[in-house]
């Protein structure tokens, strides 16, 4: 059974940074793409960023320049650095499988 736990979210002021880890489990990590989604409260869930196999990265356009996806195979890890936080920002932030399997979530509130 494929597990996620994310990790690293609290709260922040606008323009700083937060660091979100995923550790997934149950799964052959190496061979799946990965991604980060957020829903704000009151929207749909979004995608944040994505990072496959291979390792080619896309990001929503909100959030272009300021975060940066990243994956280290041999901790069975996906990370999201978020740099100049916005309060647009503020949501509980997912990591998913290949869209399939979802951890619980991560909260993630800016102040301005």
């Amino acid at each position: 059974q494929v597990q996620l736990v994310e990790s690293g979210g609290g709260l922040v002021q606008a323009g700083g940074s937060l660091r979100l880890s995923c550790v997934a489990s149950g799964t052959i990590f190496r061979d799946n793409d990965m991604g980060w989604y957020r829903q704000a409260p009151g929207k749909q869930r979004e995608m944040v960023a994505i990072i496959t196999r291979s390792g080619a990265t896309n990001y929503a356009d909100s959030v272009k320049g300021r975060f940066t996806i990243s994956r280290e195979n041999a901790k069975n890890t996906v990370y999201l650095q978020m740099n100049s936080l916005k309060p647009e920002d503020t949501a509980r932030y997912y990591c998913s499988v290949e869209e399939l399997v979802w951890g619980q979530g991560t909260l993630v509130a800016v102040s301005s």
